[in-house]
C-alpha cells in the first residue's frame, strides 16, 4: 500500500509540474489556448480528453513492463 501511495504522489507531482510549465513560460499563450478551449464544443474536449487518457495509459503500460 505504501508503494502505491508513493507512486500516486509521484504521478500527481509530475502532472502538476507538466501542467505548470506553459503558464510559467508563456502565460499569454496559455491564456489564448484556454480561451480557444472554452470556445470548443463539449464533444471536441471529450475527444481530446479521451485521446490524452489513452496515450497516458499506453505510456504507463510501456514504462511498467
Amino acid at each position: 500500500m505504501q508503494e502505491l501511495l508513493s507512486s500516486l504522489l509521484v504521478g500527481v507531482s509530475l502532472l502538476l509540474i507538466a501542467e505548470g510549465i506553459l503558464p510559467f513560460l508563456a502565460p499569454n499563450l496559455w491564456r489564448e489556448m484556454m480561451v480557444k478551449a472554452i470556445a470548443n464544443p463539449d464533444f471536441n474536449l471529450r475527444v481530446f480528453g479521451a485521446i490524452s487518457m489513452f496515450l497516458g495509459l499506453i505510456l504507463l503500460l510501456l514504462t511498467r513492463s
